[in-house]
């Protein structure tokens, strides 16, 4: 089931649930655009879906695994650290902001200067969660068609 963050309440709420995330990775992405060329090699041309879904595996027993939804995507701003450094989220960061929403995998984001944060960034119109049922461990949730 989907949960919704519709406004500040929403988001404290979630976050004190989560812990803002403190303990946890960004297991794997997925991106819908909307775009797409069918079998007569005709164009599609509008990113009418931009749908973002991050899965999130968390070092908790109550709910290790969710699933995050931004929906009408503004920019993902990606800043995945190398194998020489770890990259667990120690807590994250969600708000509000002139109607769009904010997700990112650190404390401290400039909301005055969004365009210079060097970290991994979500903006988008909507956002989404929803716990995921036994998907902890290395194996892949958004499998590739065969």
């Amino acid at each position: 089931m989907w949960n919704e963050l519709q406004n500040e309440n929403d988001i404290r709420q979630f976050m004190e649930r989560f812990c803002y995330l403190h303990d946890s990775c960004i297991k794997e992405m997925y991106y819908v655009s909307g775009a797409n060329v069918d079998q007569e090699l005709w164009m599609y041309p509008l990113n009418d879906r931009r749908i973002l879904r991050i899965v999130i595996q968390r070092q908790f027993e109550d709910t290790p695994v969710i699933e995050l939804e931004f929906e009408g995507l503004n920019y993902l701003k990606l800043f995945p650290a190398n194998e020489n450094y770890t990259c667990e989220i120690f807590e994250s960061t969600l708000f509000i902001k002139d109607g769009l929403i904010y997700w990112a995998d650190n404390t401290g984001v400039p909301k005055d200067c969004l365009e210079s944060y060097e970290k991994t960034i979500v903006c988008a119109a909507k956002m989404r969660w929803r716990a995921l049922e036994n998907c902890l461990g290395e194996q892949a949730f958004y499998r590739p068609i065969q």
